[in-house]
């Protein structure tokens, strides 16, 4: 019987593949490999989706790809794994997502063949992996992922907690409910996330469970989420890692977007108590949007001399990492690019404020 953690990242999985639906993110199944023994490299087994690399078939609960494609690079499929305790993600984790994506990255399928005719080549991919946590990550996690390039997202931003509230109790009624059938009529992980998919992303694959004291907080999960105003956005800076951006209401930050796909924006950083230290976005002309994020503190180090201060620190992180940041905006088919650039002389010049000694960037007081 699967763990009441170990359940609550599998349905902040399942949550986050519906919040990223606005970057693209589309989840993977077995249907999205049309090819032939020996080509194929997804495969639908008793546990969900695998995926073939070059030295093993590794599990992939939640493998999406993005419809768009980088310059000079080739089509992305990005693990999203979520981890949902009440201590920091260590390097075992990290360790294990370098080695999944390293392994399948190796894995090459030139060409396809259907048994008569030439050859042809087939499609490859670029595979990446990213770690949500509930909790922030370790310092040897983030030195690890930062080396080898995986993506580590901290959701313990204070706008995610009504969310993970949501999957916390979702989860709770779920293992309750199963901890009291008989083994033999207990659900699987795989049947109970084919359901939230059904009803979250209207992807259709069974089994899925039937029993009402298992589906009624599943349901009341979908019913909840649904009502909620919070997005979620990957966003990319000149940087080995993408960024969660946050938002309350990411159609206030669409709709300026269209209006200015390029504009400028004014980048704010303040200590929490607990957690990684909180950033946000805001454009420099009014307050259309605010965007959050949280950058674990290894990965300022690596950006900054350690010996800096933190008004310093705050200015030439913002300049040297955020000074551009792409967001990929996919609505009714159409994929939209914006970018978010950060020019400090540009902005006292509009604003008409003299040069501070600092930085025009903005110490929030310690509000979390």
């Amino acid at each position: 019987m699967v763990g009441l953690r170990t359940l609550q990242g599998y349905l902040l999985e399942e949550v986050l593949a519906w919040l990223l639906r606005s970057s693209g993110y589309r989840l993977l199944t077995e249907a999205d490999d049309t090819a032939r023994h020996p080509w194929k490299v997804l495969e639908r087994r008793k546990h969900g989706l695998v995926v073939r690399g070059r030295g093993a078939w590794h599990q992939a609960d939640a493998l999406g790809e993005f419809p768009y494609v980088p310059p000079f690079s080739l089509p992305i499929r990005l693990f999203a794994e979520a981890k949902f305790t009440s201590y920091r993600v260590g390097l075992a984790v990290v360790r294990n997502g370098h080695g999944v994506v390293h392994d399948l990255n190796e894995g090459v399928v030139t060409t396809l063949s259907n048994g008569a005719g030439p050859r042809r080549p087939r499609t490859r991919y670029h595979y990446s992996y990213a770690i949500f946590s509930t909790s922030g990550f370790t310092r040897d996690a983030q030195e690890f992922a930062l080396a080898h390039q995986v993506s580590l997202i901290d959701l313990s931003l204070p706008d995610f907690k009504p969310l993970c509230g949501l999957v916390k109790a979702a989860a709770k009624s779920v293992y309750d409910a199963t901890k009291q059938m008989p083994p033999s009529q207990r659900p699987t992980v795989y049947e109970i996330r084919n359901y939230v998919r059904r009803h979250l992303l209207d992807m259709h694959e069974d089994p899925v469970p039937s029993s009402t004291s298992v589906t009624r907080p599943l349901d009341m999960l979908v019913a909840d989420l649904q009502c909620l105003s919070l997005g979620l956005v990957l966003a990319f800076p000149a940087a080995p890692f993408v960024l969660g951006l946050v938002s309350d209401d990411l159609q206030h930050f669409f709709r300026y977007a269209r209006e200015h796909p390029t504009h400028a924006v004014r980048v704010r950083r303040s200590e929490r108590k607990a957690g990684h230290p909180l950033w946000s976005l805001e454009p420099r002309e009014g307050r259309a949007y605010r965007l959050t994020f949280s950058l674990p503190e290894y990965v300022e180090d690596w950006i900054l001399d350690q010996e800096e201060g933190t008004r310093s620190r705050t200015r030439w992180t913002a300049r040297d990492l955020l000074s551009a940041i792409t967001l990929y905006w996919v609505d009714e088919g159409h994929t939209h690019t914006f970018r978010l650039h950060y020019d400090p002389d540009e902005f006292r010049e509009v604003s008409g404020r003299p040069r501070p000694p600092f930085s025009d960037f903005d110490e929030m007081s310690n509000l979390y």
